[in-house]
């Protein structure tokens, strides 16, 4: 089997396979920050890229698979998490690292395209899923580990901890167009650590 005949984004090759890998990627995150999903255009990608119309067409097929694979490239990207030893520290870091990505002109905007498109493309809905699925893996120890030190009530749903931390930001960038700088990153930390310790975030059972 080549890696023609697999699903976008489940094969990692090197060589000269990865460097057009990377800059077909490149070029459809160009693409999604300036049109979005419906000006996400094969060729238009290919001619970006600087690679054959048929390499791309062979290897993604459609708009969906390429912005699938973009997604599992974004979260293998993705900074590790920082460890300060205070909930407050590693939260706070989390918040400024989704800060500064969502104020970023060109990832903003990406990430804009990529919310539009999981909400009308179910692959890419998957895609994105998978994306933050990983994202709250890497950062989730900082919330299991404040329950190790005390810090947390037990039974905290340290999953769901994480996850308030970016939230406010993303209801920033996608409905009330303030802001996004460096002290609302630390009001959404802090009003997650708050509310984790007040126990708003207990597990529940099914």
């Amino acid at each position: 089997m080549t890696s023609d005949s697999v699903e976008p984004g489940t094969v990692r090759p090197g060589g000269r396979t990865a460097r057009v890998r990377a800059s077909v990627l490149r070029a459809a995150g160009d693409a999604l920050a300036e049109h979005g999903l419906a000006g996400l255009d094969l060729a238009d990608v290919a001619r970006r890229a600087e690679v054959g119309r048929t390499t791309v067409y062979r290897r993604w097929g459609t708009p969906a698979n390429l912005v699938a694979d973009l997604l599992t490239d974004m979260a293998e990207q993705s900074l590790p998490r920082s460890e300060t030893g205070s909930l407050s520290g590693d939260l706070r870091a989390n918040a400024r690292l989704v800060q500064r990505t969502l104020a970023d002109a060109r990832q903003g905007a990406l990430f804009k395209a990529v919310i539009a498109a999981a909400t009308c493309d179910a692959q890419a809905a998957a895609a994105l899923h998978r994306f933050y699925d990983t994202r709250v893996s890497e950062w989730e120890p900082c919330a299991r580990q404040a329950v190790e030190r005390g810090e947390l009530p037990e039974g905290t749903d340290t999953r769901e901890v994480i996850r308030a931390v970016s939230a406010p930001l993303y209801y920033r960038l996608l409905t009330t167009g303030e802001p996004l700088d460096e002290a609302a990153a630390d009001r959404a930390a802090d009003a997650a650590v708050a509310a984790a310790r007040a126990g708003a975030f207990a597990a529940t059972g099914g």
